[in-house]
């Protein structure tokens, strides 16, 4: 990972731990938890690219919502 992807998943997971001062719904835990794997694994699939890191970071951030989402509605 380059230091810019690095210092991008690092203010992201510090935003998302600062935004967790309740008990956190499924859908927010699957926001953050698709959002870091994504970011991960676009930078892994594109050489470290901070582009491929942002995007795998959206796409994850997406799905982890739209099945936090729909567990939380399980419940």
């Amino acid at each position: 990972m380059r230091d810019g992807s690095k210092s991008l998943v690092v203010a992201a997971m510090a935003a998302v731990i600062a935004a967790c001062s309740g008990n956190p719904t499924r859908q927010e835990i699957g926001t953050a938890t698709g959002a870091v794997v994504g970011g991960i694994v676009g930078s892994a699939l594109t050489g470290g690219s901070t582009v491929g890191t942002v995007g795998g970071a959206a796409a994850g951030a997406l799905a982890g919502n739209k099945i936090g989402r729909e567990l939380d509605h399980k419940r």
